[in-house]
Formats: C-alpha cells, sequence, structure tokens
C-alpha cells in the first residue's frame, strides 16, 4: 500500500477528519522514513494549531493508593508492593488550594486523579465540589477517577467538568497482558457514558510495555476511529517502578516513542496530543522532537499522581529556548461571574466535613 500523503496546502488538509483508519494505513505511516513522517506531522499539526503553543495541564492525586485493579504498570495498585502508602481523599480546600498553586505556575488546567476501580456514590459529592471549587478559579478541570456509570458521568457533567480522563493503554489485542480486572469493553463503555454526558474526553496510552509497533498503531486505531476523535490524548511513556511487573522491561527506543507522538497528530489532528509520563527520563533533544511532531500538551510540575514530573521551571527554561509559550484558556465573563458565586459558596461551607477515608 502506497502510504498516505498529505499536499502543502492548509485549506485541503483541514478536510481530512477521519474515523476509518485501517490497520495497514497507520502501519505505513510508522514505517515511513523518519523525516518524512516528521515532516507530515508537522504539516498537519500547523494547519490546526499554533506551532509555538503548548497547552499546560497540572496533576493532582487527590488519593492515592489502594487500587484493586491489577494494571502491570502501576504503583498505586494494592497487589504490588511499591512502597507507596495508601492515603485518604483530599480534602476539598486542599484541592483548590493545590489548584491554586498550579495557576499560579501557569497551568490553565487542573486535572485530579484517584486511584479508584470506580467511585462509589458516596465520593461523588466530593468530587463534585472540587470540580465546582476549581472552576471558581478559572481553570478548566479534568478528572480520572476509574470506570463511571452514566448517572456517575451525568453527576460530574453537571457539576461543570470539562474532561474525563480514561486511557485504553494499548492496542485490543496487548490488553491482556497487561490488565486482567478489567476489559477493554469495560473501557470503551466508560468512554461512551462520559460522551453521552456531554464532557470532553482525555484518552491514550502507554507505550514501552513491551508491545509491538503493531500494537502502539492498534491503540492509536482504537482512538482515531471513535465517533468523536478525543480532545486530548496523552501518550505516556512507561515509568517503571520496582516492585511492579514492569520494573525491568526494556527501554523504548525515542525514536518508536516519537514516530506514536507524530502518527497520533496526523490521525487526530484537532486533538491535543499531550506528551505525558516519562518526561523525566527524556532529555531535553528528545522533548523538543515532540513537540515538533506535534505535541502539544504537557503534564507540569514536580509529579504525576505518583512519579516524577521535570520541575516547572525547568519546563519553563525549555519553552523559552524552543520559542514556545503556554497556551492561553479563556474563561467568558457570565462563565467568570458564575464562578465566583461558586467559589464563595465554598468558602462559606468550609469545614472538616468535606473529608472522609477513602481509602477503606
Amino acid at each position: 500500500m502506497n502510504a498516505p500523503t498529505f499536499p502543502s496546502s492548509p485549506s485541503f488538509i483541514t478536510t481530512i477528519i477521519r474515523h476509518d483508519w485501517s490497520r495497514s494505513e497507520i502501519q505505513t505511516l510508522f514505517d515511513l522514513p523518519f523525516s518524512d513522517l516528521m515532516f507530515q506531522a508537522q504539516t498537519v499539526h500547523r494547519a490546526y494549531f499554533n506551532p509555538n503553543e503548548v497547552q499546560v495541564s497540572t496533576l493532582c492525586s487527590i488519593k492515592t493508593g489502594a487500587c484493586p485493579e491489577d494494571c502491570a504498570y502501576c504503583p498505586q495498585s494494592a497487589r504490588y508492593d511499591t512502597g507507596l502508602e495508601r492515603e485518604k481523599l483530599m480534602a476539598v480546600e486542599k484541592v483548590i488550594e493545590e489548584a491554586k498553586a498550579a495557576k499560579a505556575s501557569g497551568a490553565t488546567r487542573f486535572c485530579m486523579g484517584a486511584a479508584w476501580r470506580s467511585p462509589k456514590n458516596r465520593d461523588m459529592p466530593y468530587v463534585t465540589t472540587m470540580v465546582q471549587g476549581v472552576k471558581a478559579l478559572g481553570l478548566e478541570t479534568c478528572m480520572t477517577l476509574g470506570m463511571l456509570d452514566e448517572v456517575q458521568a451525568q453527576e460530574l457533567a453537571d457539576a461543570g467538568l470539562d474532561y474525563y480522563n480514561h486511557n485504553l493503554d494499548t492496542s485490543p489485542e496487548y490488553y491482556g497482558e497487561i490488565i486482567t480486572t478489567r476489559t477493554y469493553q469495560d473501557r470503551l463503555t466508560t468512554l461512551a457514558n462520559v460522551r453521552k454526558a456531554g464532557m470532553k474526553v482525555c484518552c491514550g496510552g502507554i507505550v514501552g510495555m513491551g508491545e509491538e509497533e503493531s500494537d502502539r498503531a492498534g491503540l492509536l486505531q482504537q482512538l482515531a476511529n471513535m465517533p468523536e476523535h478525543p480532545e486530548s490524548v496523552p501518550i505516556n511513556m512507561l515509568v517503571k517502578v520496582e516492585g511492579t511487573p514492569l520494573a525491568n522491561e526494556a527501554d523504548l527506543d525515542p525514536f518508536d516513542f516519537i514516530r506514536t507522538i507524530a502518527v497520533a497528530r496526523i490521525l487526530m489532528p484537532q486533538s491535543h496530543v499531550r506528551l505525558s509520563a516519562g518526561r523525566e527520563q527524556m532529555n531535553e533533544q528528545t522533548q523538543a522532537m515532540a513537540f515538533l511532531a506535534g505535541a502539544n500538551s504537557i503534564f507540569y510540575g514536580e509529579k504525576l499522581l505518583t512519579t516524577p514530573n521535570p520541575e516547572a521551571n525547568k519546563d519553563m527554561q525549555l519553552f523559552k529556548r524552543l520559542g514556545i509559550k503556554p497556551e492561553s484558556y479563556e474563561v467568558h465573563q457570565n462563565e467568570s461571574e458564575q464562578e465566583a458565586a461558586i467559589f464563595q459558596q465554598l468558602q462559606e461551607q468550609k469545614n472538616d466535613s468535606m473529608f472522609y477515608n477513602a481509602a477503606k
């Protein structure tokens, strides 16, 4: 099969939003000479985005450890001895303080993650209040809480949650090698519930888990052939943690990682492709190449849930050297007034009742 071609005219490129990619077409993209792949990815990227802007998010672990799932990469699984101590659900006011600090550091989106298989009904008032409080600061909001049913998804949407993160992790064929406690369909069902509730989707995967290149193509095919592309596509490099089954996995060639970023950009032109976990292990040249390949979103701060992330000032120093600036997030006036009212309500409700032991 001949490689898909993308004429240099942006007006033509902007019409190419597809949801019917075949595995062979995607594999052909992976097989392109590196410079040709990068050129195509950069051409598509420039048709939809300012190539010198990157969306900046901060991720906060609102409940750490004791997860019953067996994801082979995850230090938060209760099945593995990684030295990670379980923690209670963070108090609402503490979450809001973390969000304030994130905004002051330049983040425009605040993502909150809880190590649950799925939230219980008793958890929902706490997490919805967190969403309202963070939005009152003028930040975009994102959560990852595990699987959601339709009712839970609607509750989060009604609270004003902008994005819900739920990764597919890998291809359907390789999935069983990584996780056995929930199915691929379970993940797709949660994503469908999120879409039905009207929220935006943050969905990607992890590379470097021992998968073949065909599995990376399979993951991207699943994402690109969704009825609507995820608005945010995090591409994570495996962070190897002692005590997890993947602790001794061989390192992935950085060029293979960059290829995955580039192919994701070509398949999902309108999505923010996020350079996510694993940046701590990447040198500046690899990160710069990822931006050139079409990555235009990062997690920013000292930690991604429980694993290290480059320090914020290092990110800003790299941005300055590359001529990159953070993407802005506009809050419309009526939204701003509504958010201010919500924040005032939260301030009046400050008390210790918004805290309980969710690790039980």
